[in-house]
């Protein structure tokens, strides 16, 4: 009997089916990042219309009160993520990621129908602000574990080599959706009255997002599941879990996403509103202004990705945090009612944002085993995004309202020191195969 190892697989050696080829990992890739976008369009559409929410869904006697529930709303759902992402997080290690990403798109487009279809509060009293509450703690736990999800697929069958090209595709669906989100924005307070905006134009990218996930889940059902995971679950041999590599490795990903979060949830779900309440600039320019601006951020993502497939992951994370402790005060300052002053400004943050959202993908997978990444990526990512990311628009009207605003820049500045701290603990792990991590 021969005692030579088998190879991946299966315990035989040979495969229960033929491996991806490039080929059709490109295809996966494309209905991975399409149903991506959609789901970060969903999710950012409600930051875009907060305003408007704030007046439909909560009492309109007092706006800033009304404005802070609405922003309240939006971190609750971001509260959720985290238990979202350990639960479908194991449930992608155990059954798959495929499974995972048709599942949340499901639940995605479930909730942002009921939010476009829900009774206000004047029709409803309190129970509307109730029901939306529930959507966006639907959403949260859905996004949880589509975000965890997306992170890891698209790492397990990118090239080594290319990781980090092939995941800062990723951040573009984040910066994509926004973009859309906010593109829609736009063309809903430029062609209707604020009147019609308030009363039901609102609502129009809810459901005109529930309705776009029914092709995203179509393309989704056809996606390989990861060779990665499949080779992991075929194998024979069971290694005992490094608990304390994982658990240091947990810490470092939360410290690590806390600045990167914190700036990225500044810089495109509430500098428009900080714009339009606070500078007094018009919605409708607002809106483009930032459209305009992840746009030109949108671009440089592949450019930051293959860059860190040859220079490494660390020093591009460290450089993000110099870069944004240096220039957030002075980029916060710089706006005001003008448009290009916001374009400017959101311009080069996000430009900054873009290098480590670029490397999130490729970095995060490569400090976790196979067999427990999805759910240690579900949980690290969450809990640092729904602690620093969806809480940052909530604190930075809040200290703007009690005449502090130089905190909300001082907050951002000390995460994005955390993340630097975190990356420079980290080990390099460009080019490495994730089987080994």
């Amino acid at each position: 009997m021969s005692n030579a190892p088998a190879e991946p697989g299966t315990a035989t050696g040979e495969r229960t089916q033929p491996s991806p080829t490039l080929r059709s990992k490109r295809k996966s890739l494309v209905a991975s990042t399409i149903g991506n976008v959609l789901e970060w369009y969903e999710w950012s559409a409600y930051a875009v219309f907060a305003p408007f929410i704030a007046t439909a869904m909560f009492h309109a006697s007092d706006q800033v009160s009304a404005l802070l529930s609405t922003l309240a709303v939006f971190a609750v759902g971001f509260l959720m993520r985290p238990l979202g992402g350990i639960v479908f997080g194991g449930v992608a290690d155990r059954r798959g990621r495929k499974f995972v990403l048709v599942t949340t798109m499901l639940m995605m487009a479930g909730g942002s129908l009921v939010i476009g279809l829900m009774p206000t509060y004047a029709s409803l009293g309190a129970w509307a602000s109730l029901i939306l509450l529930l959507a966006r703690m639907a959403q949260g736990f859905a996004h949880g574990g589509e975000s965890a999800t997306a992170n890891t697929y698209i790492a397990e069958i990118a090239p080594s080599e290319r990781r980090g090209l092939w995941g800062s595709i990723v951040f573009v669906a984040i910066f994509g959706g926004s973009a859309i989100a906010f593109s829609v924005g736009g063309v809903v307070t430029s062609v209707l009255s604020d009147d019609e905006v308030a009363q039901w134009g609102w609502r129009i990218p809810f459901v005109l997002g529930a309705f776009l996930a029914l092709a995203a889940l179509y393309l989704r059902r056809g996606m390989d599941e990861s060779e990665v995971f499949s080779d992991e679950k075929s194998g024979t041999e069971v290694r005992p879990s490094p608990k304390g590599q994982v658990a240091r490795s947990v810490l470092l990903v939360i410290l690590m996403t806390s600045g990167i979060t914190a700036a990225h949830y500044t810089w495109t779900s509430y500098v428009s509103t900080y714009a339009i309440t606070q500078k007094g600039m018009d919605a409708g320019v607002a809106y483009w202004c930032s459209v305009g601006a992840q746009c030109v951020a949108l671009v440089t993502l592949p450019l930051w990705g293959r860059l860190s497939d040859r220079v490494g992951r660390r020093p591009m994370m460290i450089t993000f945090a110099v870069l944004m402790i240096a220039l957030q005060i002075p980029l916060t300052g710089l706006i005001g009612s003008p448009g290009w002053t916001l374009l400017v400004a959101a311009s080069v943050a996000l430009t900054v944002v873009a290098i480590p959202g670029a490397l999130l993908s490729a970095t995060m997978s490569e400090n976790f085993p196979t067999r427990v990444r999805t759910q240690a990526i579900g949980f690290a990512y969450s809990v640092s995004v729904a602690v620093f990311g969806g809480s940052a628009p909530y604190l930075n009207q809040l200290f703007i309202e009690l005449g502090v605003a130089r905190l909300s820049s001082l907050y951002i500045m000390l995460l994005c020191a955390f993340t630097g701290i975190a990356c420079y603990l980290m080990r390099e792990t460009k080019g490495i195969h994730l089987k080994d991590a």
